[in-house]
């Protein structure tokens, strides 16, 4: 029997639990959803996000194991996001997996929630073959990583404001789309076309990335043409993202010779990201690298995952590891 971890991801709004084995087979993963609750602020509440957390995390922890079919002996340890994310929300988390590790004498180590992002992509199956450059899209991040193997990693580049996903959430907003605004971006896109004339902010100035020019472009559009079809704003909007994020990978990938390319992320599950990357990775002759969509957005399988990197290279003489152990920035 492989070697099994549960993972715990309370960095935002969702409570997620999952057991996950050493080959990336996930044995059960469960998710308290608190779509409800943020639904009606337009976004994350981050005190009632803590709260609800605070309900959910056992209940979720035990259902995982129910599912899973195993008990807490069965497993070889804890990893729980350490960060970043909404204070309250991880320490909700961490409190969690301390007090389990102590209970059931399991060593527990804290996992940088970015690092379960570059990780997502082997989830169920390995996939990504090093050396791999990532694309790391998100709601809150927005960054181009190189990695030599899955311990190895460098950054380069990220997002000196607005990240894709916020970015996506804001315009969302604009349009009376609701929250999240992403799918519903994109959906929307498909039915418009892309004849507006968006900047594509810092697309010439090497790896970094800046969202907020273009969110405030669409703003100022909108106001000055108010019959103009939500539909157009969309595409063009989205056309705007898909040339930056493609023209920087694309640099990427010259600068730093790769067999594969992996997107990750929530916005890695937009379906014209997704089309606009197999174009590239084709050009380009590396292979495209893509989580299965249940697991682009925050999960704790990835989470869990991620953990297994770190069990050789922690400190597990005594029952809990410490929770700021990092090998480095991610």
């Amino acid at each position: 029997m492989n070697d099994i971890i549960l993972g715990i991801e309370t960095s935002c709004d969702d409570t997620a639990v999952a057991l996950v084995d050493s080959e990336g087979h996930i044995l059960s993963s469960v998710v308290a959803s608190q779509l409800d609750v943020h639904n009606q602020f337009g976004g994350i509440y981050p005190e009632f996000a803590a709260r609800a957390h605070i309900t959910a995390i056992l209940p979720a922890v035990n259902e995982a194991f129910k599912v899973a079919g195993i008990t807490p002996q069965d497993i070889k340890a804890i990893g729980v996001t350490r960060g970043p994310g909404l204070i309250g929300s991880l320490l909700v988390g961490l409190n969690a997996a301390t007090g389990l590790g102590l209970g059931w004498n399991k060593p527990v180590v804290g996992i940088n929630h970015l690092r379960g992002h570059l990780r997502s992509a082997d989830l169920e199956q390995q996939r990504i073959i090093f050396p791999a450059t990532i694309l790391l899209v998100s709601g809150g991040h927005t960054l181009l990583a190189y990695m030599k193997s899955a311990t190895e990693i460098e950054l380069l580049g990220s997002t000196a404001d607005d990240s894709t996903g916020e970015t996506y959430d804001k315009v969302g907003r604009m349009l009376g789309l609701g929250y999240p605004g992403g799918p519903v971006v994109d959906r929307l896109a498909r039915q418009g076309k892309a004849t507006i004339p968006f900047p594509r902010p810092v697309i010439n100035k090497g790896l970094a990335f800046s969202f907020s020019g273009l969110k405030s472009a669409v703003l100022r559009y909108m106001e000055a043409n108010p019959d103009a079809p939500h539909e157009d704003i969309a595409a063009s909007f989205v056309q705007a993202v898909m040339d930056v994020l493609i023209k920087k990978s694309r640099l990427a990938l010259k600068q730093y010779p790769s067999r594969s390319f992996a997107i990750v992320g929530g916005v890695a599950a937009s379906p014209q990201l997704r089309e606009e990357a197999a174009k590239l990775c084709k050009k380009m002759k590396v292979a495209l690298c893509l989580p299965p969509l249940r697991w682009s957005t925050d999960n704790a399988a990835m989470i869990a995952l991620a953990t297994f990197d770190y069990l050789n290279l922690s400190i597990h003489k005594e029952p809990v590891a410490d929770l700021q152990l990092t090998m480095d920035r991610f």
